[in-house]
């Protein structure tokens, strides 16, 4: 089986999850998860990124969006994977309260070693499964199943609870991210 799935539609909406290399809970600082914001924003910014849902868990990540301004989606996920992988394991090392550091980034390095596209430290999982959404109830479907992943963790009793997800934009609040674009749920 191939590890990288494959975006055919350069237009469509999809559903992608990424995770980190061993399912590692890297995303359980929230300092970790504003850098992955922060390059999220700049992907809509400057790169055609189109969010319609996300979610940021403590080993993985789900999003659903779509590439407008001609950008190849998977130029897009690659960009945003290399440029996350890089800042967060430069923010592990700098971060004199980070516990297991050491651990982490040993994990990383090794895990890099294993691969002969990465140059240092592999941080996410070359595997992203991208799934074309191609129906209103598809894509309403993976909307919910993003915003519900915190729930069946059982980290909040409601989706728009949970602060580091678009869920409070699909319940008339405002998230941490701008230009979210809300998809009417239709059956």
């Amino acid at each position: 089986m191939s590890r990288n799935y494959k975006f055919h539609n350069p237009e469509g909406l999809y559903f992608i999850s990424f995770a980190v290399v061993g399912w590692l809970y890297v995303f359980t600082r929230d300092e970790y998860k504003e850098i992955f914001l922060e390059s999220l924003r700049f992907c809509q910014k400057n790169k055609g990124m189109e969010i319609y849902a996300w979610c940021i868990m403590s080993n993985h990540v789900h999003l659903v969006f779509r590439s407008i301004n001609g950008q190849k989606p998977e130029s897009l996920i690659g960009d945003l994977k290399r440029f996350t992988s890089k800042a967060i394991v430069a923010a592990i090392k700098e971060n004199s309260t980070e516990s297991r550091k050491e651990f982490l980034l040993d994990f990383f390095l090794k895990e890099g070693s294993k691969t002969s596209n990465v140059t240092q430290y592999q941080f996410w999982r070359h595997d992203n499964h991208p799934i074309e959404l191609w129906s209103n109830k598809v894509i309403s479907q993976k909307i919910n199943y993003v915003h519900q992943n915190p729930v069946k963790a059982g980290l909040v009793f409601r989706a728009e609870d949970y602060r580091y997800s678009s869920a409070i934009d699909y319940s008339d609040g405002k998230g941490l991210l701008d230009d979210i674009v809300v998809f009417g749920m239709f059956d």
